[in-house]
């Protein structure tokens, strides 16, 4: 969640194409996973089953053809982001 925003992130097969979608739809948040060993990666929405694909889009189920709306993503050098954003907080998970 960014701030009350549930999003999606996703990396592409290449491994550098990014996308980031706000994940609902008629106001219900999905939880969506990557549906092992699809390729090209395919996720599946946790509360009716359907399909989703990279570009947001519901391919197969009970949401097909649904789109899940885009939210515009920046794929920098964090030496980059910091030169220009330097009053950035990080967060980190546990203990290293």
């Amino acid at each position: 969640m960014l701030g009350v925003v549930p999003l999606l992130v996703l990396v592409g097969d290449d491994k550098k194409s990014v996308r980031a979608f706000e994940r609902t739809v008629d106001g219900r948040m999905l939880e969506l996973f990557a549906k092992p060993d699809a390729s090209p990666l395919r996720l599946v929405d946790a509360e009716t089953g359907s399909l989703w694909d990279f570009t947001g889009k519901a391919v197969v189920g009970q949401l097909a053809g649904r789109q899940l709306s885009k939210i515009t993503v920046l794929n920098d050098y964090w030496f980059d982001w910091k030169a220009y954003h330097p009053n950035t907080t990080i967060y980190t998970l546990g203990a290293r």
